[in-house]
Order: C-alpha cells, then sequence, then structure tokens
C-alpha cells in the first residue's frame, strides 16, 4: 500500500512539474529556455544538454533550499527578477557575431547565465512546489516535480530546436539573422513582462 501511496504521489509531483512549465502561465519560463537555445541547432545537441543542466543544476539548488525553509525571497520580486533573466539573455544572443561558433577554449558566458538564472527561476518553481507540500517524503516529491520539470523543458528545447532546423536548414535563413531575430523578439516580450511585473 505504502509503494501504490509512493507511485501516486510520484505521478502527481511530476505531473505538477510539467504542467509548471506547459502551460500559458509559464510563458516566461518558455520564452528563457528559447532564448538559451535559440543560438544551437540539431547537430549542437551535446552542447543544449549542458546548457540545459547547468539550468537545472540552479534551479534544483534554490528549489530545494526554498522547500526546506532555507531561504526566502518576496513573490513579487522573483516574478519581477524572471523577466530580467530573459532580458539578459536575449541581449546576450544579439550581441553574437557568430552564432554557435564559440571559441574552442572558452566556456560560453550563455552556460554561466543558464546557472545563475536557474537559481532565481527555482525560486519561482518552489511558489507552486510548496503550495501541496508537506514535509512529510519531501525527498520523493522534490525528485518528481524536478523530473517533470526536467521532462516538459527537454519538450520545449526539442521544439525549439525544430523550429531553428526548419528556418535556418529548409527556409535558409542566415544563422545570425535566425538567433538576433527571435531573440528581438523574446527582448521585446520579456521587457513587456518585466514593466507588468515592476513590484513597486
Amino acid at each position: 500500500m505504502t509503494t501504490l501511496n509512493n507511485m501516486q504521489e510520484f505521478n502527481l509531483y511530476f505531473k505538477l512539474g510539467t504542467e509548471h512549465i506547459l502551460t500559458w502561465e509559464a510563458l516566461d519560463h518558455i520564452l528563457f529556455v528559447a532564448a538559451l537555445c535559440l543560438r544551437y541547432q540539431l547537430n549542437d545537441w551535446k552542447k543544449v544538454i549542458v546548457l540545459v543542466t547547468a539550468f537545472t543544476i540552479g534551479h534544483s539548488m534554490t528549489l530545494a533550499l526554498s522547500a526546506m525553509g532555507l531561504i526566502h525571497l518576496p513573490t513579487r520580486w522573483i516574478e519581477f527578477l524572471i523577466p530580467l533573466t530573459i532580458v539578459a539573455t536575449a541581449v546576450n544572443n544579439l550581441g553574437q557575431k557568430n552564432a554557435g561558433m564559440e571559441h574552442p577554449s572558452k566556456l560560453p558566458l550563455i552556460y554561466f547565465f543558464a546557472l545563475f538564472f536557474g537559481l532565481i527561476h527555482g525560486m519561482a518553481y518552489a511558489n507552486t512546489f510548496l503550495s501541496l507540500e508537506g514535509k512529510e517524503g519531501l525527498v520523493l516529491h522534490l525528485l518528481a516535480f524536478n523530473l517533470g520539470i526536467e521532462a516538459a523543458q527537454l519538450l520545449v528545447v526539442a521544439v525549439i530546436l525544430l523550429i531553428s532546423f526548419i528556418f535556418v536548414q529548409m527556409v535558409k535563413l542566415r544563422r545570425l539573422w535566425w538567433v538576433r531575430g527571435a531573440s528581438a523578439l523574446i527582448l521585446v516580450l520579456s521587457l513587456k513582462m518585466a514593466v507588468e511585473r515592476w513590484p513597486g
């Protein structure tokens, strides 16, 4: 019976994690993941895995710390900071001279963006997680919630890479134009969000 209850709870929190990403209300998170992945193509999948892993490490840390009550930031400030992470990532994309052609000896700045901004996004995930959470079964619930988020994020990444493939490989749009054009659109949307969410 305990095993069945654990499985039901796992499914509940896994579904909660996926729904936290794959909804209209999660447009900010989708835009952030899109901005992270725009400069990559399907054959860059290894780089994308590293990038998503960096984001995962960041949000998993703050989600766990928030769930244990060790850190807390007012919701209005978290919601304001999230579009700023999208703005910074989009601006970084716009500043690229050769999309996806990073110098092999350097770790691209976008990986640090993913890690650091993952910390901020993790606090936003915590608000949803803690709405159902009690102290019992915390580890299992955190694992299921994180796995749900990751499954949804990988789906978003796959869609972005597919769209990039269509525009760059099939439509033959210059890769740099695609990255800059899509990033400019994301920048406008995220600036609008930031203004709407100004906590003052």
